[in-house]
């Protein structure tokens, strides 16, 4: 792994989409930095810690067989990393589950349409996060994009229906992205990551 140079102490982890896991710098707590503005020197704060929000959590959840759905997250991944303090975790459906919920503030569940619904891989973690999400009282902004043929619109009400049953809050449209990637599709998910990951910071959802 190698070391994020913006933010000392962030591991990184690289796979077919890289993980990134954030520690907090030997001797800081986490949440907190030294603040040496112009405005701390005036009111003598530079030996003082000074509280920040904690940063927030963004898990891209993907399933992929072709390959579109994989180049579809790494685009909303590379958005939302340009989110400054954002933590963003990428994995495969097949790999996430109840506990990577657990750890993030927000989901984004990139999946492809088939046959008018929801792709294997992308349906079984719904399914698996399902009651137990509900047991735990969680309650997530999530953000849906579905790689389809010519439609989509199947994939994308069911797992609107899934999601919200749980129930997770929808934070903005679904992008859905029809026939080969495109230039196009890539920007808008990349879009999608920043903003969602940008609403998290904030704290908007």
């Amino acid at each position: 792994c190698i070391r994020d140079r913006t933010y000392p102490g962030t591991a990184v982890v690289e796979n077919t989409v890289p993980t990134f896991i954030h520690s907090p710098t030997c001797g800081e707590l986490p949440g907190w930095r030294r603040h040496d503005s112009p405005l701390a020197l005036c009111l003598n704060l530079t030996d003082e810690f000074i509280r920040y929000p904690a940063m927030s959590s963004l898990l891209i959840c993907y399933h992929s067989q072709s390959g579109s759905c994989v180049r579809l997250a790494q685009a909303a991944w590379r958005g939302a990393r340009q989110e400054e303090g954002a933590t963003v975790s990428a994995m495969r459906a097949w790999d996430a589950g109840i506990g990577d919920l657990r750890g993030a503030d927000g989901l984004l569940l990139v999946v492809a349409e088939n046959s008018g619904s929801l792709s294997g891989g992308g349906k079984d973690f719904l399914d698996r996060v399902f009651y137990p999400a509900i047991d735990a009282e969680l309650v997530l902004p999530f953000a849906l994009v579905i790689s389809a043929g010519n439609d989509g619109r199947g994939a994308r009400r069911q797992a609107q229906t899934i999601l919200s049953g749980i129930p997770f809050t929808p934070a903005a449209e679904p992008v859905i992205c029809r026939g080969p990637v495109t230039g196009q599709h890539l920007t808008a998910c990349e879009a999608l990551g920043l903003g969602l990951a940008a609403g998290l910071g904030m704290g908007i959802y």
